[in-house]
């Protein structure tokens, strides 16, 4: 499979890709359920066979209940069987744009650490890192991610 974060693509066609994703990410957005904070977060996370998944924070009146858009788009991946990811793009209304909480890049860590990672607004330019730069020392059982 095509290592997106690796460069072996060529740039025109990742940053295509890449710019698909994110689109995704902030038409998600509007669909989120965010009564109580006021800030709707979606995400798009692309996995290993181009399938993107989606997904949106969802609040709760039990605030702790709450889960993140990242965690939501993992989730629907992996229950369509996808084990390794490539990027995630998530989209906010903050400024600068949220990047992914402390548990969703552990989350992320579990099926990619060097995961590319897209973060911006509902339009215009997005910021890009890789997961090793937000997240340097996750937690790996065995030392390695699972779905790499």
């Amino acid at each position: 499979m095509t290592e997106w974060a690796g460069g072996e693509l060529a740039d025109n066609v990742e940053a295509v890709a890449l710019a698909h994703l994110m689109e995704a990410a902030r038409d998600a957005m509007g669909r989120a359920y965010a009564p109580y904070s006021g800030f709707p977060v979606g995400a798009a996370v692309l996995a290993d066979d181009g399938t993107t998944f989606l997904g949106v924070n969802v609040e709760n009146a039990s605030y702790p209940l709450a889960v993140c858009a990242e965690r939501t788009a993992v989730g629907t991946a992996v229950a369509a069987g996808a084990r390794r990811l490539l990027a995630v793009a998530v989209a906010s209304r903050g400024e600068p744009p949220a990047t992914p909480c402390g548990g969703c890049r552990q989350v992320l860590a579990e099926f990619n650490p060097n995961l590319v990672v897209l973060v911006g607004g509902p339009s215009g330019p997005w910021t890009r890192y890789t997961l090793d730069q937000l997240l340097p020392h996750p937690f790996l059982h065995g030392g390695a991610a699972h779905g790499v």
